[in-house]
């Protein structure tokens, strides 16, 4: 009883917050990713929008990578307090990236929502196809869906030690872009950082397209038979890759590509009912 008291008198500080944000003070920001709470991408960018909001973390207690929008429905889902402090609290979750800002906005924002929620820093891109399987893309989708402003971010470096440090001005500008002018409803953002920034500029892409090969890795097992590692290779299979998001970050580009919740073929849509015999 008393964890559930003190939870809702958190909310109704941060309600006050999220107004005060209307009036240009400090916005409040939702981050979470697939990394885990203790991944060196999540700690950065939370404590570098800390500078200028007040940050909420609800994150995996460990590694969801590849979780996509999965959610958790067999088993229950639990999450506890990690750290608070003055505008940054951290909280780990048993569940996927989407359960975390499921839990996140139904525990810790009754009566307000967050200005933003943001995915990352992932350690490793989203650029491709890889949005479709990324739990980092899982938040944003999920925020979009909630009608919330949501922005991933990802690094092309999957080393725990990678250095986000060259990220954190792209970052900024991004994130007070959105926070200025919002997003368009059912639109998302997919930001993704070369291993090495070469270029300052921004590339504003869709999404390359191509396949992975290659996909599994086969080892024969101690007791028979063969177990099975998840490699693979990607294979760019794009007309126009100056225009794509993944040839950019090959040559050094921040890629920004907007993602829409639709995906809908209006075009095909429209053939089917005046061209199929059905």
């Amino acid at each position: 009883m008393e964890n559930f008291l003190a939870l809702h008198c958190f909310c109704a500080n941060f309600a006050t917050t999220y107004q005060f944000s209307m009036n240009n003070e400090r916005p409040l920001i939702l981050i979470s990713n697939d990394d885990g709470y203790e991944a060196r991408g999540i700690n950065f960018v939370a404590e570098l929008l800390s500078t200028f909001a007040d940050i909420i973390v609800m994150a995996p207690e460990g590694g969801r990578s590849g979780m996509g929008c999965a959610i958790t429905s067999k088993e229950p889902v639990y999450y506890s307090l990690v750290s608070k402090r003055e505008h940054l609290t951290v909280y780990k979750c048993s569940g996927t990236p989407v359960d975390c800002i499921k839990m996140a906005l139904h525990e810790l924002f009754t009566g307000c929502q967050p200005d933003l929620i943001v995915g990352g820093i992932n350690h490793g891109d989203n650029s491709g196809v890889n949005a479709h399987y990324s739990g980092t893309m899982g938040i944003v989708v999920e925020g979009c869906m909630k009608g919330i402003p949501s922005i991933a971010f990802s690094l092309d470096n999957h080393s725990p030690e990678a250095d986000f440090e060259p990220c954190a001005p792209y970052i900024i500008r991004i994130v007070k872009q959105v926070l200025k002018r919002g997003l368009p409803t059912g639109t998302c953002l997919n930001v993704n950082f070369p291993t090495t920034i070469i270029h300052e500029d921004i590339k504003v892409c869709r999404m390359a397209r191509g396949e992975w090969s290659q996909e599994w890795e086969e080892h024969p097992h101690p007791r028979g038979g063969s177990y099975f590692w998840l490699v693979g290779n990607f294979c760019l299979r794009d007309e126009y890759p100056q225009e794509a998001d993944r040839p950019n970050l090959t040559e050094g580009y921040t890629t920004i590509t907007p993602v829409q919740i639709d995906i809908t073929d209006y075009a095909f849509m429209k053939e089917i009912k005046e061209n199929w015999e059905i």
